[in-house]
């Protein structure tokens, strides 16, 4: 077997099966994605098996040079190729001398947990996490709570692509049998809640049914479950709670069972989405100023931080800035904002996508879908005269879109979002009206937040995890103004024929 990878091998040959196939576009910014196959696709792997044991080979090796040491947990989300691909990569991170506690099928958070419980300081979680079927990857980290940035990103990539690995040997397996139940028990131990809640748990046939109904039933909730049985064909829809079709589909289910609050959770469960028991889906980033909101009552002069992606009343907002919150607004993703979150040393961080991160008291600094699914019950016990439309009816009225994800091809993506920054940069230089008014401050930490006088902004950036750009709008004025932005933004977009259509609009 040659261990070294390639970038392209055709499938059903006799290539495949004897050589590494891993994708160099695969290393993202914090973790790794790849299109692994599917039999209604005719597009081609990106990586195969022999791919994942060089993936794991270069995994052993990373840790090791980190001097973060031979100890690491796996795990693996409900697909049906999970278990074959974390098997592969345990493989590979043996043979670099890795001694690998396996907690079988499992979340991502749980996985994490299980650094803490297990003492060991790495992890690697097989999990596509919200992706759709034939899309695999893999969660890591050598630093708890921490999960991979750039710089780790970059240096296995070398090492993997260049075949660099360490074979040392030594290394062992062990599977830790019945970690399911060490981790619930961990998540509800102390929170129960007095208030009689009933609560839709939505988990799109996704891993999170395994857990996710249990939790909330164990605090004091009544659950009522939606697509909570496991099924890897996903055969509704993608378990991805930032998708209007799960979220229509928990609307639909709170409506017609007069649930308080309807939860759901995106395929590896460190995700939760929110709809109130009017029926409105309530974006990630809103849920994130209720329960900021919430915190800082209690925790006064409590730092956030929340990604570019998110709305402008974690600025704004009278009730934050009277319980003497402060905000920092950081690039979008989990693994960015886990680590902003630890060197502000914040109470909590919230992304728009709903990765939401909590620092003891609450959490552990990590991003778990059902500790913020306890976090949002709790605050509705600690307010037992209030609906949670009652608690979204007090903030300020925003006019905000869905995350948007127009197509755009990994290799393209980075160049696309440099020209737009460029675009708008001349335009803000120039003067030039935009979108009906001047540009009054461009955010660039990542990719662009384009902010107009009357505190409009439209932002664009390239996926992390997918061949994808993002697009975000809202306006504190009017949906006339949103649609004026969206537009704005799309037409300096569409200056770009690399740019296809979007996933979603509003």
């Amino acid at each position: 077997m040659n261990i070294k990878p390639v970038g392209h091998v055709a499938p059903n040959t006799f290539e495949f099966e004897t050589r590494a196939l891993v994708k160099p576009t695969g290393f993202r910014e914090y973790d790794a994605r790849w299109w692994f196959g599917h039999p209604s696709s005719p597009k081609e792997p990106e990586l195969n098996l022999i791919g994942v044991q060089a993936l794991g080979m270069g995994i052993g090796t990373l840790i090791r040079r980190l001097g973060a040491g031979p100890d690491i947990v796996t795990g693996h989300d409900f697909r049906s190729y999970s278990m074959a691909i974390k098997l592969a990569l345990v493989s590979g991170m043996m043979a670099a001398g890795a001694r690998v506690k396996d907690i079988g099928l499992a979340l991502s958070p749980m996985a994490y947990f299980a650094q803490f419980a297990l003492d060991t300081p790495s992890v690697a979680m097989v999990t596509a996490s919200h992706n759709e079927n034939g899309w695999t990857g893999v969660k890591m980290g050598a630093q708890r709570p921490l999960t991979f940035g750039p710089d780790e990103m970059t240096a296995l990539k070398e090492i993997v692509l260049n075949g660099e690995f360490e074979l040392v040997g030594g290394g062992s397996y062990e599977f830790v049998s019945d970690f399911r139940r060490t981790y619930l028990d961990d998540l509800v131990a102390g929170k129960r809640i007095t208030r009689k809640l009933r609560v839709v748990a939505a988990c799109g046939n996704g891993t999170a049914g395994a857990f996710a109904p249990e939790a909330l039933e164990r605090i004091g909730c009544e659950v009522i479950p939606l697509d909570v049985e496991l099924d890897h064909s996903f055969p509704r829809y993608n378990p991805n709670p930032e998708d209007m079709q799960m979220l229509h589909a928990i609307r639909d289910k709170v409506l017609e069972t007069g649930a308080d609050v309807g939860l759901g959770f995106d395929g590896d469960g460190d995700r939760c989405g929110v709809v109130d028991n009017e029926g409105s889906e309530i974006f990630a980033d809103k849920v994130g100023v209720m329960l900021a909101r919430d915190i800082s009552a209690l925790y006064p002069n409590s730092t956030f931080v929340v990604d570019v992606k998110s709305t402008g009343l974690f600025n704004t907002d009278k009730v934050l800035a009277a319980n003497g919150a402060r905000t920092d607004y950081w690039k979008t993703g989990h693994s960015y904002l886990k680590r902003r979150v630890a060197e502000l040393g914040a109470i909590a961080g919230f992304e728009k996508s709903g990765h939401f991160f909590f620092n003891p008291p609450i959490g552990r600094g990590y991003d778990d879908g059902i500790v913020t699914a306890i976090a949002v019950c709790q605050m509705l016990d600690r307010n037992p005269g209030k609906s949670m439309a009652d608690l979204y009816r007090a903030l300020p009225l925003t006019y905000g879109t869905p995350t948007m994800s127009p197509h755009c091809d990994d290799e393209l993506k980075y160049g696309v979002v440099d020209k737009v920054v460029a675009d708008f940069e001349a335009m803000q230089r120039n003067g030039e009206i935009f979108a009906g008014q001047k540009i009054i401050d461009l955010i660039t930490v990542n990719g662009v937040r384009v902010v107009a006088e009357d505190g409009t902004w439209g932002l664009v950036r390239a996926s992390s995890n997918k061949p994808e750009l993002v697009v975000v709008v809202e306006s504190p004025v009017s949906s006339e103004r949103r649609r004026e932005m969206f537009e704005g933004v799309d037409a300096v977009l569409r200056r770009n024929p690399s740019v296809g259509a979007y996933n979603q609009t509003f």
